[in-house]
């Protein structure tokens, strides 16, 4: 599907929800494309993209930023604590700040860099035990921890289990954020970016969609 349809939709999605243009950003999830494909979406002119991994980024945006250096990069994937620093010189932002050690040790990196991506609290809100993210009931403490120690926290990121309704889901990371205060919120892919965009997402995460489908390497 063309990137024109996809922004087209995010725009109606918007404006059904009496939501103010412009209001949710599109982050164009670019792991495990082929550079020639993530090239022509930069050359529409899209500039937020999403990897799951840091050695993937590290291997193919640097060389995309010397042709676009307005790009923007999230981390939409897990952090290993031990690529934390490298994520810092690579991505604008981390969506997936999912337990306290990787949150230790961003404040840590951050006050030797002086500076530190935005922040994203990954919520399991399906408490599924093979994926990452704090448990509902412990993210307004984890918040809190995140905030005493200066983190950007910018919002919250789900994943909603893939056989319920992601409204639910939704619905629940968007009462989580405003009862602590947090505007972001990173939810809705391909499939249901639109009922996120409903529920307040301010970042879809969209691959197959703009791309096609993964061509795994």
């Amino acid at each position: 599907m063309p990137l024109s349809d996809i922004k087209a939709r995010i725009a109606k999605a918007e404006a059904d929800a009496g939501r103010a243009p412009g209001s949710v950003h599109l982050i164009a999830v670019s792991k495990v494309q082929p550079n020639e494909r993530v090239h022509a979406v930069l050359s529409e002119g899209h500039r937020l993209f999403g990897e799951n991994r840091v050695q993937e980024a590290a291997g193919k945006w640097p060389t995309f930023r010397e042709e676009f250096p307005d790009v923007r990069v999230h981390l939409i994937g897990p952090l290993q604590t031990n690529k934390t620093r490298q994520a810092f010189g690579l991505f604008e932002a981390i969506h997936s700040v999912d337990r306290p050690k990787l949150a230790k040790t961003i404040a840590r990196i951050a006050q030797e860099e002086g500076h530190c991506p935005d922040l994203f609290i990954q919520v399991n809100t399906g408490e599924e035990s093979q994926k990452a993210g704090i448990l509902p009931t412990d993210a307004d403490g984890f918040i809190r921890e995140c905030l005493d120690m200066d983190l950007p926290v910018h919002g919250l990121m789900c994943i909603p289990p893939v056989d319920e309704e992601p409204s639910l889901h939704f619905a629940l990371l968007a009462k989580i954020a405003k009862r602590n205060g947090l505007k972001g919120l990173s939810m809705g892919m391909s499939s249901d970016f639109e009922r996120a965009i409903a529920l307040g997402a301010t970042h879809v995460r969209v691959g197959s969609a703009i791309f096609g489908e993964r061509v795994p390497g």
